[in-house]
């Protein structure tokens, strides 16, 4: 009797495990963690401001260096821009795990840990990374690794700590980085089709620089930008294609390109399902779906399946990556969609003068696989784990009621 109790209990707590692992997986968010610290609020407002607490969130095995107040003072007297306030800040963000206890065993006393900025590509040499000392008397030094090994900041308390997620602790001073700090173009100023065209994209660019819809993508650029462009070889076998679309036909293929929003590589590669374009309006969908396979991410519409192959850039709030085929949207090219016609009825024979015992028509052949479904394309792609989820949660709780029933027997 007490092995069949046994028994049932690990039954129980295996199916509540079940039930409570999707919220256990929940993503930390960092302003949340640091609103209970009113002197951090400066530090946290513009981690808001700049976008990174966004990118924080979506990262794992994280730390962030925050400062109080006083030290975002001494930052903000600089008048730095937007843009180099943000280089500053993902300087006080590491690549990896530090809570306070590993911080004071450190192996060797030193470790070098690459930051947010160096992930951004703007960081030249080793100026994008922190040099982390275990001193004497307990102290704990922070310093840049150009920085002739001055460690000017030093570990003051860890205000919260989720192993081995994120990890948000004290300095006592922003760590001081000329990279960092250095003048940053505003992202109006940026030249993306110089860029495209420096890097395998051409034929695109230069088509986007005849096309009205080059005004809809440099309007895009501050609030948010998102492009796909397909390399040359690509668009150069599209192009007979694409002279024999109408011109509001040529702008809006090429707005397809674009989202009007920043998407990550990492956003991408974490989400899946439709997303709208800067050709999107209230009469047509111009929309595709994202689907990804581990770090494979794909573009998928109606007739045709790109792959990313590239980032040109990845840097809030513009992003710009090489795609290996020309999107097609379903609004343009509806004809591909359309089944071939049916064959015209053959002419009857002659009837016989004799009655013949008619036939039970043929039951007609199943719908080709490769028909498409309107339905079906228009779902989104991430709806199958909200199903599972339901499904899971269903199971374990008609588990847990069965067993409870079992007990009580």
């Amino acid at each position: 009797m007490q092995l069949r109790r046994d028994t049932a209990a690990a039954a129980v707590v295996l199916s509540l495990v079940v039930v409570l692992l999707p919220f256990a997986a929940e993503a930390h968010n960092v302003t949340r963690i640091l609103a209970k610290f009113p002197e951090f609020s400066t530090f946290n407002h513009y981690l808001t401001v700049t976008h990174l607490a966004d990118e924080i969130n979506r990262r794992e095995t994280i730390t962030v260096c925050a400062v109080d107040n006083a030290g975002m003072s001494d930052l903000l007297g600089k008048h730095l821009s937007i843009y180099a306030i943000k280089n500053v800040l993902s300087f006080h963000v590491l690549l990896d795990y530090f809570g306070a206890k590993k911080l004071h065993q450190i192996t060797n006393g030193t470790a070098l840990a690459a930051t947010m900025f160096q992930a951004t590509g703007a960081a030249t040499g080793s100026s994008g990374f922190v040099n982390i000392t275990d001193q004497r008397g307990g102290k704990v030094g922070f310093g840049p690794e150009d920085n002739g090994g001055n460690l000017d900041a030093t570990f003051v308390k860890s205000l919260q700590e989720i192993p081995y997620n994120i990890s948000v602790i004290q300095i006592s001073k922003i760590l001081p980085s000329a990279t960092a700090e250095a003048p940053v173009p505003g992202p109006s100023q940026m030249n993306i089709t110089s860029l495209m065209s420096a890097h395998g994209c051409k034929a695109f660019a230069d088509t986007l620089l005849t096309s009205a819809a080059m005004t809809t993508f440099e309007d895009s650029i501050d609030g948010g930008l998102t492009v796909f462009c397909p390399m040359d070889d690509a668009f150069k076998a599209f192009l007979p294609k694409y002279k024999n679309l109408t011109v509001a036909g040529k702008q809006s293929l090429l707005e397809f390109h674009g989202v009007p929003v920043y998407e990550s590589l990492s956003m991408l590669k974490s989400s899946n399902g439709v997303m709208n374009t800067l050709a999107t309006d209230g009469a047509s969908n111009f929309d595709f779906t994202v689907q990804n396979d581990g770090e494979e991410v794909t573009l998928k519409t109606r007739l045709v399946t790109a792959k990313i192959t590239g980032t040109l850039i990845d840097e809030q709030p513009v992003a710009i990556f090489t795609i290996n085929k020309v999107l097609l949207p379903k609004e343009l090219f509806k004809g591909a969609l359309s089944p071939a016609p049916a064959p015209a009825p053959e002419a009857e024979a002659p009837k016989s003068s004799k009655k013949k015992k008619q036939k039970s028509p043929p039951a007609p052949a199943d719908t080709p696989a490769d028909s498409p479904s309107e339905d079906a394309a228009d779902q989104p792609a991430d709806l199958n784990g909200v199903e599972k989820f339901n499904g899971q949660r269903f199971v374990a709780v008609s588990l847990s009621a069965w067993v409870l029933s079992f007990l009580l027997l």
